[in-house]
């Protein structure tokens, strides 16, 4: 396997380093391909979408076909300005000099991909990739089985083989791949395997980009106009459960909520749960499930806990042999609790209620380093500088 890999990643980077993949003609051709193949292919997409994650067609046309078509066309509509010069300005010093800026593709590119948006993660940076005029090398996530064979077995047929490539496997793979260089390492994933990454890409000095997680947390302020409210409250629902049951790295992780308004809160999430998923959320179809028994058991856990199943305040129900956990509310976990120091990465919401804002922004400031996106609702009681603060506090934290 190792030879076989090595073979085809050198003749990858031969093809490239003949400038087939630069003109404007074959960036062109393959992103068209690329379009090809979501049209063609939607059916098969939803189906193995269904089967890996149970996903309904919906949130897999939401979250990843009708974003990939999107940036498709995006990418087609702009590709001639994204490959022009542009004219670089000089110090007076140059006066009579002339120096201008030339986009070039860096090379050959390593996707390895997530399991929770296998199409949208294996597909949105070969766009990008494509487009720059890159060779790629896309390894999906084994744990998303379905969607990984489709996109070993039916992209081949759409996109010029010589350039890009489809690469499956599981942790072994992912490691022999590290072992070669490349031009530049896109990531998806946990930390840990991000850590190997940035470890293996600094042998090379490679360029990386890692998506990682993080304890991402929505700041809902105390509303008066009860349509504030529920736009509100919805939004927080949708984020959290409505996008791959919250396995996803920018979910609502927990919510923060001053103490007063805290029970209002709670119960209008709960008939606004109840309103978008039914009484049986499990027969709605419309969360998805999780990855696997890994996974479930992971946060079964995390919910079993005594000291944080005490604090269950609507839902908590599992169901291992379909991997379902019902969309659930915890109200004041411990804050030492694994719940509250791990990424939760699933469909379990604790509400955390604070005295006043000060001690809101204490926390904010106190966690910082832990956030991918903060998620701000409400008017900040009519205060810019308060909701100037938060999001210096957010970005703050982004760049740590």
């Amino acid at each position: 396997m190792e030879k076989d890999l090595g073979k085809e990643i050198m003749e990858m980077r031969e093809y490239y380093r003949k400038g087939n993949t630069k003109h404007v003609t074959w960036r062109r051709a393959q992103l068209k391909g690329l379009l090809s193949f979501l049209a063609e292919k939607e059916v098969e997409i939803f189906r193995v979408l269904n089967l890996d994650l149970g996903k309904n067609y919906v949130e897999a046309f939401r979250d990843e076909v009708g974003l990939l078509k999107k940036s498709l066309n995006l990418a087609l509509k702009d590709l001639r300005t994204w490959m022009a010069s542009k004219e670089a300005k000089l110090p007076s010093i140059a006066l009579l000099s002339y120096a201008e800026l030339v986009p070039e593709p860096l090379g050959l590119i390593l996707v390895i991909s997530s399991w929770n948006f296998p199409m949208g993660l294996s597909l949105e940076p070969l766009i990008g990739a494509i487009a720059a005029g890159n060779a790629v090398v896309i390894k999906p996530s084994e744990l998303a089985p379905a969607s990984s064979s489709l996109l070993a077995n039916a992209l081949p047929n759409y996109l010029d083989t010589q350039a890009i490539k489809v690469i499956e496997g599981g942790p072994a793979v992912g490691q022999q791949l590290l072992h070669h260089k490349w031009d530049k390492i896109f990531f998806t994933g946990s930390t840990k395997v991000g850590r190997i990454i940035m470890s293996e890409a600094a042998k090379n000095l490679t360029p990386v980009t890692l998506e990682l997680g993080g304890k991402c947390p929505a700041i809902l302020d105390s509303l008066s106009w009860s349509w504030d409210k529920e736009v509100a409250i919805n939004r927080i629902i949708g984020a959290k459960y409505g996008s791959c049951a919250g396995q996803a790295c920018i979910s609502i992780d927990y919510l923060l909520v001053e103490k007063p308004f805290s029970s209002t809160v709670m119960e209008l999430m709960k008939a606004l749960i109840k309103k978008m998923y039914g009484d049986n959320p499990r027969e709605s179809h419309s969360i998805s499930r999780i990855i696997n028994k890994h996974h479930f058991l992971r946060l079964k856990d995390l919910l079993t806990d005594q000291k944080v199943k005490d604090c269950i305040v609507y839902g908590g129900s599992m169901d291992e042999d379909s991997l379902f956990i019902e969309p659930t509310i915890l109200v004041d976990p411990p804050l030492e609790s694994a719940m509250m120091t791990e990424e939760i990465f699933g469909p379990l919401l604790p509400i955390i209620t604070v005295r006043n804002f000060d001690v809101l922004l204490k926390h904010v400031w106190r966690e910082r380093s832990l956030f991918l996106v903060l998620k701000i609702q409400g008017f900040f009681l009519g205060s810019w500088i308060r909701l100037k603060t938060v999001l210096i506090l957010s970005i703050q934290g982004l760049n740590h």
